[in-house]
């Protein structure tokens, strides 16, 4: 039985364990760098933070008034009533500060009925009518595909905008924000006012020619196409009024857009006059600018108006990455809020001996509660609109997050532990208003207590055939279950040897390693002969993934046509991750074989579970 390691006032972990469990000590430097970081929380924190709770709890003031959302005023005296709204409302008690009322249900949303589905890269799913990457209409063949197969969801990378610059970051989870769209994604001639200007649709075509995906050849026609079509039809009024709508969070997006045109991606580098938000010189700026700033908003207002249509009558669960970039949008939005000086990342494991620094600042503890959570709700909320699902990236972000100071390695880090009870009760209250259901990708060293609080709050567990000791059959009903992730290799990829060659030629780990790593998720790939083929061998992966009882079975578009390559590589930097497109047009996909194979085993496999 382990023991949770010991937590200082700040919230940093003296130790932590491997997945080995063994324990590791934490230098007396990294703390000390941390604690520096973190600083100290005003002395009246607990009387003005946020109290979250359930209907029916106890609180922690004796009587209040509460003013509900909608303007309604309630008397509470020590506990909520078991019928009292959920929602976010204000607090005020005779004395002492108002205060957020966070009121959750304390459960996701969770669909009754058990269905299997594909997981797309987007990006990479390419039609013949995509200028050069997948895009939203692409998506919309997708689930039209699916549909009929009788798929009940899509599982899709995360969409979030990236600096809209002529280099564009290729990563989809290290985006400027979590909570605008990437316009990479458009399908261009589909966009209103598309039709009153020449699209030079075989150029844009053409883009897709390419063994891989050149985001910055694709971005620059289509920005190009999108100013002109903008300068001609502009939105009229229906744009007019949704862009009224969305307020200030919108406008200081499509600012922020708009100085980075013109000083760059990192707003730490920008005129001081212009890094923060609310600064006079930031209206000035957007006042000169408006054509600019207007043009931003508008591709947000199109990239709603596509997804909406593409993910229409089925459920597609967009992805939230663990954070975002250290100089864009949401971090300039919320900088009094972040971590400066600090990375966040994972330490030394058995896939990475190294440890790993993925490069987003995080969010400190105490200031988020200081902010009433609202970058947080802000961030969960737009990434959950619209589609019915939402996955959340490294699930355990929200009990303990290992920061990496600068200048370091990944292993010199640190846990620091953030308020998971609030924040998972966020994401039920999120989820319920949206009929969202909520999967969290609780993979590599998840510590005790993690899972069970998942469970308690109706988050679907993620179940992985390359990772699970138990068989299939054994796994939870509230999970969702799959083969592999981008991350990890393909079924193709691992049988034929062609994942360890190229793990081999990027140098990601020794021989006895490589070799050592193969031979353990072939261990999970039984009842195949050697001489088997690749197609036996995706059929035999699927056989088992569906006699999984999990409430979610979730297939690759990679897996399903035989793809050797993995999305991504982690650690191959000088590999073009992010930029394989799938070997097979979309428009080609449900007359696929094996892809077709892939469908009516996990259709079997809900069927008969």
């Amino acid at each position: 039985m382990t023991t949770k390691p010991t937590t200082d006032d700040w919230g940093i972990d003296a130790s932590w364990l491997d997945a080995l469990d063994e324990e590791h000590q934490v230098a007396r430097e990294t703390i000390e760098t941390l604690r520096a970081v973190i600083g100290e929380p005003p002395a009246d924190l607990e009387e003005r933070a946020p109290i979250v709770a359930r209907p029916g709890d106890a609180l922690e003031v004796d009587e209040a008034d509460v003013v509900c959302e909608d303007g309604e005023v309630r008397h509470v005296d020590g506990e909520l009533p078991p019928d009292f709204p959920l929602g976010y409302h204000w607090l005020q008690a005779p004395e002492g500060p108002r205060r957020r009322l966070i009121v959750s249900p304390g459960r996701c949303w969770l669909p009754e009925d058990r269905a299997w589905g594909w997981a797309v890269q987007l990006y990479a799913a390419r039609g013949r009518e995509s200028w050069g990457i997948g895009d939203l209409g692409d998506l919309r063949t997708l689930r039209q595909m699916a549909a009929e197969q009788g798929a009940g969801f899509l599982l899709i990378n995360p969409l979030h905008a990236v600096a809209p610059l002529a280099t564009q970051e290729a990563s989809p989870y290290l985006p400027a924000t979590r909570r605008f769209r990437n316009p990479l994604y458009l399908r261009v001639g589909e966009v209103p006012g598309a039709d009153a200007v020449d699209l030079e649709a075989d150029a844009g075509r053409a883009l897709s020619d390419g063994a891989l995906i050149d985001r910055d050849s694709v971005w620059a026609r289509k920005r190009e196409v999108l100013m002109r079509i903008f300068f001609a039809h502009g939105g009229g009024e229906a744009f007019a009024r949704w862009r009224e709508e969305q307020g200030r969070t919108l406008q200081d997006w499509a600012t922020w857009a708009a100085i980075t045109e013109e000083h760059g991606a990192d707003w730490h580098t920008w005129p001081p006059e212009l890094r923060r938000p609310d600064a006079p010189a930031v209206a000035g700026y957007a006042q000169r600018h408006g054509a600019v700033v207007a043009f931003h908003a508008w591709l947000q207002w199109a990239l709603e108006l596509q997804l909406t249509e593409a993910t229409a009558g089925m459920t597609v669960i967009q992805d939230l990455p663990i954070g975002f970039a250290g100089g864009g949008a949401d971090a300039w939005a919320w900088q009094e809020v972040l971590a400066d000086g600090v990375s966040v990342g994972a330490p030394p494991d058995a896939f990475n001996s190294a440890g790993q620094d993925w490069g987003s600042p995080p969010l400190i503890p105490w200031r988020l509660r200081d902010a009433d959570y609202e970058p947080f709700v802000q961030s969960i909320r737009a990434t959950m609109a619209g589609a019915g699902g939402l996955r959340i990236d490294h699930v355990m972000g929200l009990f303990r997050l290992w920061w990496v100071p600068a200048g370091g390695s990944a292993a010199d880090g640190a846990y620091v532990r953030y308020p998971a009870e609030d924040l998972l009760n966020i994401v039920a209250l999120e989820s319920h208003r949206a009929g969202a259901l909520v999967v969290g990708e609780d993979l590599g060293t998840v510590e005790d207590g993690v899972r069970e609080a998942m469970a308690e709050h109706g988050v679907l567990s993620y179940r992985l055939l390359w990772f699970e000791e138990d068989e299939p059959a054994e796994w939870p009903a509230e999970a969702m279950a799959a083969i592999t992730t981008h991350d990890l290799p393909t079924v193709a990829g691992l049988w034929t040897e062609a994942d360890v060659d190229e793990q081999r030629e990027h140098g990601t780990g020794t021989e006895e390693e490589l070799e050592r790593g193969r031979g353990s998720l072939l261990a999970h790939l039984p009842g195949l002969s050697d001489d088997a083929s690749v197609e036996q061998a995706v059929e035999r992966a699927h056989q088992l993934l569906a006699q999984a009882p999990s409430l979610l079975l979730s297939a690759t578009l990679d897996d399903a046509v035989g793809e050797q390559r993995r999305p991504n590589m982690p650690g191959a930097d000088d590999r073009p991750n992010w930029s394989l497109p799938l070997p097979v047009a979309v428009e080609d996909l449900p007359a696929h074989p094996l892809l077709r194979t892939v469908a009516r085993t996990l259709a079997d496999g809900v069927r008969k579970g």
